[in-house]
């Protein structure tokens, strides 16, 4: 599983396997190593998080401080994406 960064405790990463066809670009949170039941948040076109689920429960201001994070690391990740993926489409 591609590990995008870590912030505290906290992992962003992508799972190797994002189906057939591929998932539009986005990233896994979970605490602690990665788990099936971590939260997705979606990457925009706008560069921007936009929340699938939160189904490892992240505390609603520590998921807000992560989404930022990823926001004002968007080129990074979609820099790994698409080197590992080999191309990126997008939720909206």
């Amino acid at each position: 599983m591609p590990q995008v960064f870590k912030a505290g405790s906290y992992w962003v990463y992508f799972w190797a396997d994002e189906g057939r066809p591929l998932e539009p670009i986005h990233v896994h949170i979970s605490e602690g190593s990665p788990k099936k039941d971590a939260t997705k948040v979606w990457i925009t076109k706008a560069h921007k998080c936009l929340l699938a689920n939160n189904n490892s429960c992240i505390e609603p201001v520590v998921l807000r401080k992560l989404m930022r994070l990823i926001e004002a690391r968007v080129t990074d990740v979609e820099a790994k994406w698409l080197g590992f993926f080999g191309l990126i489409s997008y939720y909206c």
